[in-house]
């Protein structure tokens, strides 16, 4: 049997975002665009919090992003919550050792950087931007493993994401069953519709009422 994660790779993240949409739930995260990396990243969420300007004085020695790396298993995602600055909140450090750790990508909601040194590795990484800017002294690391907000959306530990070229949609631990099997019926109508496409149905037929029906999924 397919793990959750195996089944929600097997997807986009545009049938998933439908899917959500179909039960009522927000969708997709917008801006968020791959940076290196192929194909589909899925897996399930390691949380960091990032925060402007310096730590306390009292605050670990520890780069920011290392502790999710140390937390991380083979199903992680690491999300992370940036301050917005031009200032990287991840790099090229990070990326080793995250792949060495077996981290399956990160996502960041604002800028990156080193991202050819990822690109160069193959480590999937999806972020607002890019920079050329060190963190140190700009950024620092609140927490990990809290719940953050991700493009004005909730995002918990544990939370499963799915991103590739379309966006980044984060799915709630107790939504997974409903979302993945909502998005896989919606995956089959779209292949099906292609395979009518390739059988010499016209488009006009093929994307009449199948298509404005597509989010009413039923049981």
């Amino acid at each position: 049997m397919s793990t959750l994660i195996e089944r929600l790779a097997r997807l986009d993240s545009c049938a998933v975002s439908d899917a959500k949409d179909s039960l009522g739930l927000s969708a997709a995260v917008s801006g968020l665009g791959r940076k290196s990396g192929q194909g589909v990243l899925a897996g399930r969420v390691k949380t960091v919090q990032l925060a402007a300007g310096k730590p306390p004085a009292d605050a670990p020695k520890v780069h920011l992003g290392a502790r999710a790396i140390v937390a991380a298993d083979a199903e992680t995602v690491i999300v992370v919550a940036h301050p917005g600055i031009d200032a990287g909140g991840w790099g090229g450090v990070l990326s080793t050792g995250a792949q060495i750790a077996g981290v399956r990508g990160v996502v960041v909601d604002g800028p990156i950087r080193d991202a050819d040194e990822a690109a160069g590795l193959g480590f999937a990484i999806f972020s607002r931007t890019t920079t050329a800017r060190t963190a140190r002294g700009r950024v620092y690391e609140v927490s990990t493993g809290a719940p953050v907000s991700i493009g004005g959306e909730a995002v918990a530990d544990g939370d499963y994401v799915i991103a590739d070229g379309s966006g980044v949609v984060f799915i709630r631990a107790a939504d997974i069953e409903p979302v993945l099997a909502a998005a896989e019926k919606i995956a089959a109508r779209e292949a099906a519709m292609v395979a009518a496409l390739r059988q010499g149905r016209p488009i006009t037929e093929v994307m009449g009422a199948n298509y404005e029906t597509m989010l009413e999924v039923k049981s």
